[in-house]
């Protein structure tokens, strides 16, 4: 199952529960189980680095788990399952870029201090007159 461009997760790590679906399907969804369960246990992982597993336990918790009951049949929950799960733990593996901050514009710097100009000048318009005038 690819993760992302770099990670490939096998299936057989991954765990795929099944149980009794209290979503749709009718009297069908009390004798089927229809609700899939995909639990990734991160420190059983073969495939990842420690630090991938290190970055997914403090995103998403030692154990992450993705459940899927919107289909009626077992076969099209299991693929939901199976692709919130890939996308949770992608999101998990995301690394930011650095911000790196930027200078003002030379523009921006001066519009400023126009902008600040025009607002002191207006405050003292609305300034009493001097006595000795």
């Amino acid at each position: 199952m690819p993760i992302d461009r770099h990670v490939s997760l096998p299936l057989r790590e991954v765990q795929l529960r099944t149980s009794r679906s209290s979503g749709p399907g009718g009297q069908h969804a009390n004798v089927t189980a229809s609700r899939v369960e995909a639990v990734f246990r991160v420190a059983d992982s073969a495939t990842l680095t420690d630090e991938q597993k290190r970055r997914i336990t403090a995103r998403c918790g030692p154990v992450v788990v993705a459940i899927a009951q919107d289909a009626r049949g077992q076969a099209r929950n299991r693929e939901l399952a199976l692709e919130r799960l890939r996308r949770r733990l992608a999101a998990a593996l995301a690394v930011p870029r650095a911000r790196r901050p930027t200078k003002p514009t030379e523009g921006s710097r001066r519009r400023r201090l126009e902008s600040k100009r025009r607002q002191a000048s207006r405050k003292d318009t609305r300034r009493r007159p001097d006595s000795d005038s």
